[in-house]
């Protein structure tokens, strides 16, 4: 299969296009291509609600193009400033850190440029809509009609190392537990922070729910959404007695989209801020003491832009076994 796609596909190019103000939609990346061609998917869809601008994409590891080779190609565009918005769901190290280390690594080699970086999704209303509907979906696939009330609710992240972050789950969980009626919820992490999903799913056939409703909140598929799919099967058969839906993720959800376009507006005419309340490497966290104040730096180098599995036709291991480390100065949040 031929190298992850580019944002050749958004249309620009090998065009001269002298629009001043461009857009660089930053993923995380993955080795699988499924999840990449959703990325891009989502960037089409951004680019059809905000056509005066100049777009690309650009990851920080596996795929291609990598961020700096993105935000390259929009300066041979003619972009003279660039609002760079992450495409992730949360704030953790990949937001607080690897793209601001990019982001700013960029700017200081080309002072000519204005970069402004945006925000992730966050909370929001509008996700928290999208998500619902994904939920709803998941419902309608039901083999027989169940109360909401006798089904449990389990929302899957994908775990990091940042306490501030995985919190964010157990918060969208709450509020779709009581916004939608569920008899309970449960939270679960692909990996990094505990429970994971099979751990929680074997916990969760003990309370006595009839069904069971697994929703991964994520924006796009890959590796760690199909191993969630593929757990809640294996725990499902070990449970015949209790109907397992297997809800589908966020994707380019038209909710999920706005919420993306407004990102991009708030960058471009406002002063977006994270909130930096409970951010580790901001404030001495409980249990993360030492991660205030460490240096900031990139540590994706290892995986930047060596491909997908389509590329390469096997597995790469992607142990963190190495530092991260951060620092947070007034410009990157």
């Amino acid at each position: 299969m031929a190298a992850a796609p580019s944002t050749a596909s958004l249309g620009f190019e090998g065009k001269e296009r002298m629009v001043e103000t461009a857009v660089m939609v930053c993923g995380h990346g993955s080795r699988d291509t499924e999840a990449v061609r959703e990325f891009e998917r989502l960037a089409h869809g951004l680019k059809a609600r905000l056509p005066a601008h100049d777009f690309e994409t650009g990851y920080l590891e596996f795929a291609r193009p990598i961020i700096r080779e993105g935000l390259d190609a929009l300066k041979r565009r003619g972009a003279r400033r660039i609002l760079a918005v992450p495409g992730m769901l949360f704030a953790a190290a990949h937001v607080k850190n690897d793209l601001p280390w990019e982001i700013n690594s960029f700017a200081a080699a080309n002072p000519g440029i204005e970069l402004r970086f945006g925000r992730e999704l966050a909370i929001e209303p509008k996700l928290l809509r999208a998500a619902g509907d994904r939920i709803a979906q998941a419902e309608a696939m039901a083999t027989h009609p169940a109360p909401r009330a006798d089904t449990l609710l389990v929302v899957v992240g994908r775990g990091t190392n940042d306490p501030d972050a995985n919190s964010n789950i157990s918060k969208v969980a709450r509020l779709l537990w009581e916004g939608m009626g569920f008899g309970w919820t449960e939270v679960a992490f692909s990996g990094v922070a505990q429970p994971r999903v099979e751990a929680a799913l074997r916990r969760a056939t003990r309370l006595g729910f009839a069904r069971i409703i697994v929703f991964p909140y994520f924006l796009f598929t890959g590796v760690l959404v199909k191993r969630i799919y593929e757990e809640t099967d294996r725990v499902a058969a070990d449970h015949p007695g209790i109907e397992f839906i297997k809800a589908p993720y966020l994707s380019d959800h038209p909710l999920v989209l706005d919420c993306f376009a407004e990102r991009v507006r708030e960058t471009d005419t406002g002063a977006p801020a994270m909130n930096c309340q409970l951010c580790k490497y901001r404030t001495q966290i409980i249990g993360y003491e030492d991660a205030a104040g460490a240096p900031q730096e990139g540590h994706h180098h290892h995986v930047r832009g060596i491909g997908t599995d389509g590329d390469h036709g096997h597995q790469h291991a992607h142990g963190h076994g190495h530092p991260h480390h951060h620092h947070h100065d007034s410009k990157t949040g």
